[in-house]
């Protein structure tokens, strides 16, 4: 009696085995040439995946501090705005964006970072290619943005409602009845602007450290280690990028008639030393460098840990 043929699961199974087998294959040939883990180029379903965990992780557990920040920096002031009160409001327009965010992020930067120096380049030093980084990882904010300001801007309105009761989708329905769609894109310029020297700071900064580590060690960092690593990173350019920062809360937070309503980054932040001094632009700084670096130790940690264990 023949064998019967092999149906269509049993085939989607082997095929699967196999390209994880390859996937598997070609992980283990890269180490053995003394590439490491975090340098080799990861398939699209891996960096999504470790993406999407990352971002869910990191703004699930920062939320309340992100509120605070938000709030020391409205026009209205910290008590006005809300003060200590429903520090978790606003948050799941944010869950809902945290997964196309950060994998939009993660397959952008990992695609035009291995585009642009190629893994074949790379030594067993696991030099760091700065320039590479800041590109990748500026291009991946663009991307990021693109998706993630509409759902910053109801996440920001609502933090900072004196309403008792505020609906994510009201405020959406309220931006698209009174300003439409570029309603929800208000401060897009202001978050590019601010985000594009805060990653090109970020990345290379996290990637030179772990490269430093593979140097002196010989061996890749841990999940840990590379959550310390990030958190130093992301401090510094969390620092530096404060008045930028607060420029974008400014703009998002402006009514129709007010003239930061226009996004423009320079006018803003003029506006705002001229209100409150070189102090205004570093409203909220402190909270800014904790939540960041905590929040960067957080997401970066969790995606060189969900990328090593999908590769097992």
């Amino acid at each position: 009696m023949a064998p019967s043929p092999p149906s269509s699961s049993d085939v989607k199974k082997l095929a699967n085995k196999a390209v994880s087998m390859a996937d598997d294959l070609s992980n283990r040939a890269l180490t053995s040439l003394g590439i490491p883990l975090h340098q080799q180029p990861q398939p699209t379903w891996r960096t999504l995946m470790a993406g999407a965990t990352a971002g869910l992780m990191v703004d699930t557990a920062l939320y309340p501090v992100d509120t605070i920040k938000s709030r020391l920096q409205s026009k209205q002031g910290f008590s006005k705005a809300g003060g200590f009160a429903k520090l978790y409001r606003g948050l799941p327009p944010v869950l809902a964006g945290s997964v196309p965010n950060a994998a939009a992020f993660f397959i952008t930067y990992e695609t035009v970072k291995t585009k642009l120096h190629g893994y074949k380049s790379l030594g067993p030093t696991g030099n760091a290619h700065v320039v590479s980084h800041m590109i990748a990882a500026s291009l991946g904010e663009i991307v990021s943005c693109i998706v993630r300001v509409p759902y910053e801007v109801v996440k920001m309105r609502s933090q900072t409602s004196q309403a008792k009761v505020v609906s994510n989708l009201g405020i959406m329905r309220d931006i698209m009845a009174r300003e439409g769609l570029i309603g929800l894109y208000r401060g897009f310029s202001s978050t590019v602007i601010r985000d594009l020297p805060f990653s090109a700071l970020q990345y290379p900064i996290w990637e030179q450290l772990k490269a430093r580590h593979y140097k002196r060690y010989r061996r890749q960092a841990t999940a840990s280690e590379s959550a310390y690593y990030g958190s130093i990173a992301g401090g510094i350019a969390a620092f530096i990028t404060t008045p930028l920062d607060v420029a974008k809360s400014r703009i998002m937070l402006a009514e129709r008639n007010d003239a930061l309503a226009s996004g423009k980054v320079l006018a803003a932040i003029r506006a705002i030393r001229n209100e409150k001094g070189i102090r205004g632009l570093f409203a909220g700084v402190v909270p800014r460098v904790i939540w960041i670096s905590v929040g960067a130790a957080i997401f970066l940690g969790s995606y060189e840990k969900a990328i090593k264990v999908l590769t097992r």
